[in-house]
């Protein structure tokens, strides 16, 4: 699989190239528990995971949106995750104390890479996602372990990179086009309703876990970390 080269390094280089509400959309809605859910990539840049982000949030985590709205060729405002530097996006992540992000990547197969620096809920994440079909594979090149990763910019937990190869995000509307893509399927529900179920609970025992951490001495991070293994 290639590796995508950038035309903007920078949102600064995107924004004085690029109109915002013509040629990109940047959407915020703020939810009632500490997570982020994200999709920088959102829009026709990765078809899918903006309208994934936007259902798993379902006003429970606030949802952050980088929309591509081009009629073509929303592939050059990509800007990679370890630069982006969006003023709201940043924010948002910088608010929450875990982030998901998604994106989207190539194969035909359906399958989601699972990474980033949250092992706690990477691991949740990979028992369950098996038992609605879809497989997971560990993610190398897209490992999203890097603390300059977006979805790593977070409080405490440290976050959690999911990319959704093309083959499963074509599974999940009627075709990856904008009109498609306001049909969804039973494998966009499964996804959708298994991801927040999880998150849920995830949040419940991160809620439990800070009550019991002794100040000065333990902070979430040791809880989340990835081990030294």
């Amino acid at each position: 699989m290639p590796i995508r080269s950038d035309r903007f390094h920078s949102y600064a280089e995107l924004k004085a190239a690029e109109r915002e509400g013509t040629d990109y959309r940047i959407t915020v809605r703020p939810g009632k528990l500490p997570i982020a859910v994200m999709a920088p990539h959102g829009g026709g840049i990765e078809p899918g995971t903006s309208e994934l982000a936007r259902a798993v949030a379902d006003g429970k985590f606030t949802c952050y949106c980088f929309d591509g709205v081009k009629p073509r060729g929303n592939g050059s405002l990509h800007l990679t995750s370890t630069r982006f530097d969006e003023p709201l996006g940043v924010g948002v992540a910088s608010g929450a104390h875990t982030v998901v992000t998604l994106h989207g990547c190539g194969g035909g197969g359906e399958y989601v890479l699972v990474g980033g620096g949250n092992a706690l809920l990477g691991d949740r994440i990979r028992t369950v996602l098996p038992g609605t079909g879809i497989a997971v594979r560990q993610g190398s090149r897209l490992a999203g372990r890097s603390p300059l990763n977006l979805c790593n910019r977070c409080g405490n937990c440290g976050g959690v990179q999911l990319e959704l190869s093309r083959g499963l995000r074509a599974g999940m509307f009627k075709d990856l086009t904008p009109e498609g893509r306001k049909i969804t399927t039973a494998v966009f529900e499964t996804f959708v309703s298994r991801l927040r179920d999880l998150l849920t609970d995830y949040e419940r025992e991160i809620e439990k876990k800070t009550a019991r951490l002794a100040p000065g001495k333990e902070s979430l991070r040791d809880f989340t970390a990835p081990s030294a293994d």
